[in-house]
């Protein structure tokens, strides 16, 4: 008979030293103007899914779109080192 247990480093893999690095915090900041703006544009798409789309959504999808498109833009342009204005201290 196979006995199934668990794993326990799996189960409790959260330690104090799996926490993100400053680095790894920096980038988040600066990529989340590109995941918000996902964000809206998935938004956008859900709300036209249980329906034919209106003018309206296909405009809501749209500019949802191009914000999508200027925030990875922006990304892409931003210098490596540079800090996020607004960001934390």
């Amino acid at each position: 008979m196979d006995h199934i247990v668990t794993v326990q480093d799996a189960v409790t893999a959260f330690a104090d030293f799996m926490e993100p690095t400053d680095a790894e915090l920096d980038a988040i900041e600066q990529e989340m103007p590109v995941i918000l703006a996902g964000v809206d544009l998935v938004d956008a798409q859900i709300i036209a899914l249980d329906r034919k789309p209106t003018e309206l959504d296909n405009r809501r999808i749209r500019r949802a779109r191009n914000r999508v498109l200027a925030a990875r833009r922006d990304l892409a342009n931003h210098p490596a080192g540079a800090s996020v204005p607004g960001g934390a201290a």
